[in-house]
């Protein structure tokens, strides 16, 4: 394919924009158009590295633009925040240029060719960008417990649920919730106690803990209700109430 150079400078400016822009959403930092403008000039004068033939300099020069786009967007507050949107801006540009490639666009008429880029860099990106946002608020709010119980120890792959509103009556303990064939208990230790949602009453098996740790950190008063049922998302065979995970965040 004929390449021209120009027209690549101003086509890598327009994606490092978007990829910027997108990037910033991702990780919930304020958009200064004016500073990912500036950013993605200087991103666009990396249309000149394709003059280098060593790869590994190569590599290393792209990872240093990479960096200093995202000093300039966001400021250095400090070597980890700087890594870390650095990491997000090159996994966004990755999804990018793999999804390109998949569409393989290289095969027609230059015109054509940056056209369509123009066009569909944008809903590549808004399609990635939601899927990622998607990803982050579910593994946000999934969790390791440690349970104990009789001595023993159990673990469990816990998600807070915000719809999870079920207290303890008789104190205003929270209720979580575990999936009850992950743990041999005694109905004789049990305990019932009446429940109501939006849709029924009813009464609910519960169990005394020795002790139950979230991310290592102990949490008490508590109830813990047993299920019958598995929960509907993989993996997971606890639920977790909004006010535990309130005093450990």
């Amino acid at each position: 394919m004929l390449i021209y150079i120009d027209l690549l400078f101003i086509l890598n400016c327009w994606i490092d924009f978007l990829i910027l822009i997108t990037t910033n959403i991702i990780i919930r930092k304020k958009i200064s158009y004016k500073k990912i403008f500036i950013s993605s000039l200087l991103g666009g004068f990396s249309t000149f590295t394709i003059f280098i033939s060593n790869k590994i300099i190569l590599f290393i020069l792209k990872i240093i633009i990479c960096i200093l786009m995202e000093m300039i967007v966001n400021g250095v507050t400090s070597i980890k925040s700087v890594l870390e949107d650095s990491i997000y801006f090159y996994l966004v540009g990755i999804i990018l240029a793999g999804t390109l490639y998949i569409l393989k666009l290289d095969n027609m008429n230059i015109m054509t060719y940056y056209l369509l880029l123009i066009i569909i860099t944008p809903i590549i990106l808004y399609i990635s960008k939601n899927k990622i946002l998607k990803l982050d608020l579910f593994y946000k709010d999934r969790y390791d417990v440690l349970l104990i119980y009789k001595n023993k120890k159990y673990f469990f792959n816990a998600f807070l649920d915000t719809g999870n509103k079920l207290y303890d009556p008789y104190k205003r303990r929270p209720i979580v919730l575990i999936y009850s064939k992950k743990i041999k208990f005694d109905y004789k230790d049990g305990l019932l106690i009446p429940i109501e949602t939006a849709n029924y009453k009813s009464l609910l098996k519960c169990i005394k803990v020795d002790k139950l740790f979230i991310d290592n950190k102990e949490v008490k008063n508590v109830v813990v209700g047993l299920s019958d049922k598995k929960f509907n998302i993989e993996d997971v065979n606890m639920i977790l109430h909004k006010d535990i995970i309130g005093g450990i965040r």
